[in-house]
């Protein structure tokens, strides 16, 4: 597969929405103490409950832990993102997905040391030159705490290729990128769509 140009890895972006200001976790937490709808929506973002976890030698903001894909009736398949040399033999080691299987994909990770803001999930896909973009909004995280440790996030239902033409070998470069453009991950891996498991 070819290397997709930067520019096909870049998130789609909404019209007329502007980032906000960045705050720290602690401005967020003193910020508007009596309004009642603000502070529902820290306790969704999990400011201000049990103590932190990240880990002050580490300065990543998120770390990718896994991504997953569900197929009802089977075991899924977690590709572990978070072992050191995970990531050089994704490519080279596909795994299989039965031809119009319906599946969900899912990312399990954790945030550290201030608000994730707007994460989303890109991949393109390339098959024969052909090439498939897709974007899923994960959204928006507090620092983990012992009351969270970890995110999970699912995707929507997706349905692989089928018949003759749809089987074959892919290839997939993935991005996980905030409002604020930082890329956390980004890897190349590859699947196989085939007749059966």
């Amino acid at each position: 597969m070819s290397t997709p140009h930067p520019d096909e890895l870049q998130p789609e972006q909404t019209e007329g929405f502007k980032v906000g200001e960045k705050k720290t976790l602690e401005e967020y937490q003193q910020l508007d103490q009596n309004d009642e709808s603000l502070r529902k929506w820290k306790e969704s973002l999990g400011i201000g409950s049990g103590k932190s976890l990240s880990d002050p030698n580490d300065p990543r903001k998120c770390i990718i832990l896994s991504l997953g894909l569900e197929v009802g009736g089977r075991s899924d398949i977690i590709i572990d993102l978070s072992k050191p040399g995970s990531l050089e033999g994704l490519n080279k080691n596909p795994f299989t997905i039965k031809e119009g299987a319906t599946f969900r994909m899912k990312a399990r990770f954790k945030v550290q040391h201030q608000i994730l803001s707007g994460m989303k999930y890109v991949q393109v896909v390339s098959r024969v030159g052909l090439k498939n973009k897709m974007q899923e909004m994960i959204g928006s995280y507090s620092p983990n705490t012992t009351d969270k440790p970890e995110y999970e996030k699912k995707f929507e239902t997706e349905t692989a290729p089928s018949g003759m033409i749809g089987r074959g070998h892919y290839e997939a470069v993935s991005k996980f990128v905030d409002d604020d453009n930082q890329t956390h991950l980004q890897f190349k891996w590859s699947f196989d769509i085939k007749k059966d498991w």
